[in-house]
């Protein structure tokens, strides 16, 4: 399959936000347990300044089919080489590479905002995002056991980090 991604746009933020709640069911994505809305997100996406901590979306056929977004780390200005990568998919397009798209354009594009640290915070019971991001050189930097609670379950938090020019 071929891909391409696009900046996002505020005609977007609908899109990217029901891909989001559709993973907080699953309990294997995200900490939020409930949906968010439109509204909530509106902060977040205009911390996504094109220059410096993008956010973009994969189409298909007019529809919005996945996100990635760079994000600050700690946000202090000694971590702006490091920026936390997410990624979402929509549950029907999984398994047809766009993950493994979305992170090998997010590691060449990384070193034109500067940035030479990707972080990728993933729960410790995700097996299919861990794999994703070792398959492309990111090791396990941190392992928070049981800092999570989703429906009475306790749940690890792994930090996975790549340091570019290092793989």
């Amino acid at each position: 399959m071929s891909f391409q991604h696009r900046l996002a746009v505020r005609a977007d933020l609908a899109a990217i936000v029901a891909i989001y709640n559709a993973t907080i069911a699953s309990r294997e994505v995200t900490a939020d347990t409930e949906p968010v809305t439109v509204a909530q997100r509106e902060a977040w996406f205009e911390a996504h300044p094109s220059s410096r901590r993008p956010l973009w979306v994969v189409e298909e056929a007019g529809e919005v089919v996945a996100w990635l977004s760079f994000s600050d780390f700690y946000g202090r200005p000694a971590y702006a080489p490091t920026a936390e990568i997410s990624l979402y998919i929509h549950p029907e397009q999984r398994r047809r590479g766009l993950g493994r798209y979305l992170l090998q354009a997010a590691i060449d594009h990384a070193p034109s905002l500067g940035v030479h640290t990707l972080l990728g915070f993933v729960f410790g019971h995700n097996r299919p995002s861990l794999a994703l991001f070792e398959a492309f050189g990111f090791s396990r930097w941190g392992w928070y056991p049981r800092v999570a609670v989703l429906d009475g379950v306790e749940r690890d938090l792994a930090v996975l980090g790549l340091r570019l020019g290092d793989h």
